[in-house]
């Protein structure tokens, strides 16, 4: 369907990475290109609670040199939230208020930007929009640390978080190999279901500094044969590395590192703790002395160690969510395709929603070696071409210049 006139709103979802808001200038840089069309552009305050309640941000307010800082600045700088819209069906309250609200500011260009379950939020707000008739171009832009979106070759978020992982992981194998004898060194690395994260701590074994030992949820977690694997090296080397995805589970598909019973708005456990449990195992059944850690959040707020494909894959997907809109499409996520790697190269496209909402694309076993404790070349071929490029950070007295969302 033809795009009509009318203004733009974009809104943030789901966990930050350090490139979301380069998506956002790639929306906004776009949008200014065609102010025949797009007369304002709007942002939602804290995602789609914000469009819901009507607390939009009008970006012509925002200074334009705090502008320019979005794509280096890490966070969801509009505000992000985790809010699983009820099926229309089962109940419209919330479909009314956003209707208003997109009457209200002519909205006819709606813009989310994040992973699995906000294209569920997508593909419920374009059904109802076409169901009571209201024309809008509603285009998802993929955003995930954990590159578990479907279709896609890769998420934009995911070649800054792998870069940030590899070299953190090469600093910590550097520190422990600075004494004879170190402790069992066990890092947990976000992912719930999918190992691509943990995996990418092996750009490290590659480059001569990377974990002796690597866990992915995709395989199920043995611990006989971990504690096997944890001697072996350690009897080897007096030390030993080890990288672990909070979401490895067992035979059973049980939780390892299940800190609570408390889930999230899309019924999430609330995962972490994993690194201390194996700790806690290794120090017990092999007696070695441990060191457990979590990168935590800085794994997706890591902003001075961007990858430059990564910065600039993100603000693609923005552009080309415009130009797509523009176009006329609508219910669908703006997808990468992988044309070549060397030199690499890739191309845009567009999927519909339905094969991707609440979908997860987990690590091919041909990446993951026979003994399920590592990975192997594919793997590599894969990620990097992902990590390349520096982007090196503007400083004042010492410190980054971030953006600033008035």
């Amino acid at each position: 369907m033809k795009a009509i006139q009318g203004n733009v709103l974009y809104g943030q979802s789901g966990g930050p990475t350090a490139v979301i808001n380069a998506s956002a200038y790639g929306v906004i840089k776009e949008a200014l290109r065609h102010t025949d069309i797009i007369p304002e552009i709007y942002a939602m305050k804290y995602g789609i609670r914000g469009a819901l309640n009507g607390e939009l941000i009008q970006i012509r307010n925002q200074d334009d040199a705090d502008l320019e800082k979005l794509p280096s600045t890490p966070g969801a700088a509009f505000g992000s939230v985790r809010y699983k819209l009820k099926d229309f069906s089962v109940d419209e309250t919330d479909y009314c208020h956003l209707l208003a609200v997109l009457k209200h500011y002519n909205i006819r260009f709606f813009f989310l930007n994040g992973g699995n379950d906000s294209m569920d939020t997508c593909d419920k707000v374009d059904r109802y929009l076409q169901r009571e008739g209201y024309q809008c171009q509603v285009i998802g832009i993929p955003k995930t640390i954990d590159n578990d979106l479907p279709i896609t070759d890769h998420s934009p978020g995911y070649g800054s978080a792998a870069k940030y992982i590899a070299n953190t992981i090469m600093e910590i194998v550097c520190d422990t190999i600075s004494y004879p004898k170190s402790k069992v060194a066990i890092v947990e690395i976000m992912g719930r279901h999918s190992g691509w994260l943990t995996a990418s701590s092996h750009i490290a074994t590659h480059n001569g500094s990377g974990p002796d030992l690597i866990y992915l949820p995709e395989i199920p977690f043995n611990s006989e044969q971990f504690l096997a694997d944890v001697k072996r090296i350690y009897t080897a080397k007096n030390r030993c590395v080890i990288a672990v995805s909070e979401g490895i589970s067992d035979q059973e598909g049980h939780f390892l590192g299940l800190s609570s019973r408390a889930r999230d708005d899309f019924g999430h456990a609330m995962l972490g703790g994993v690194a201390h449990s194996l700790a806690d195992l290794v120090s017990e059944k092999l007696g070695y002395d441990t060191r457990p850690m979590e990168l935590g959040l800085v794994q997706r707020c890591a902003s001075h160690l961007q990858s430059k494909v990564d910065l600039q894959e993100a603000i693609m997907v923005g552009r080309v969510a415009v130009r797509r809109a523009l176009a006329g499409d609508n219910g669908v996520m703006i997808c990468i395709r992988r044309k070549q790697n060397d030199p690499y190269d890739v191309s845009y496209f567009t999927h519909p929603f339905a094969d991707i909402a609440n979908g997860e694309a987990m690590m091919p076993r041909n990446m993951i070696n026979a003994s399920g404790n590592g990975l192997t070349d594919a793997f590599l071929d894969y990620v990097l071409p992902l990590v390349q490029g520096e982007v090196k950070p503007k400083y004042k007295q010492g410190v980054v210049g971030f953006c600033h969302i008035k």
